[in-house]
């Protein structure tokens, strides 16, 4: 699937599309270079999910938490770019995120590869020379 965004003011559209399609898949793995829109994409799917928290960049903290209220679940927003080795992920106790059966959404899963749970939906942004974004969805 793709989903593409042709300007920020379309972006509202594109979470709503994409909410509609993730179904009961739960953990999503968002590649794209710096500045792709990961974290942007993200926030605007936490609002269409219904989170009233400020979602921001987890870049200092690794994961932040965000509450759902309409159902008691919880949306974990990770990001990774920070992480230097595999054994950081360890400590912060990934397992208890991954399969907590709570939304998890991952920026810069590239460098923990290796612990991406089989069913993680791979999410690639690219950007193009006109400024819009395509999202292919695996």
């Amino acid at each position: 699937m793709e989903i593409h965004i042709q300007t920020l003011n379309d972006i509202n559209q594109a979470a709503r599309t994409f909410v509609d399609d993730m179904g009961d898949r739960k953990i999503f793995a968002f590649y794209g270079d710096m500045g792709a829109g990961k974290t942007t994409f993200i926030k605007a799917v936490c609002q269409q999910l219904g989170v009233t928290d400020v979602v921001n960049s987890p870049t200092f903290a690794i994961v932040n938490e965000y509450s759902l209220p309409q159902n008691g679940k919880y949306v974990y927003h990770f990001d990774f770019y920070r992480i230097k080795k595999e054994s950081e992920i360890y400590d912060l106790g990934y397992e208890d995120y991954f399969y907590s059966g709570n939304v998890c959404f991952l920026e810069w899963p590239e460098l923990v590869e290796d612990i991406l749970p089989i069913e993680t939906v791979h999410i690639r942004i690219h950007v193009h020379t006109d400024g819009s974004r395509t999202l292919t969805i695996d």
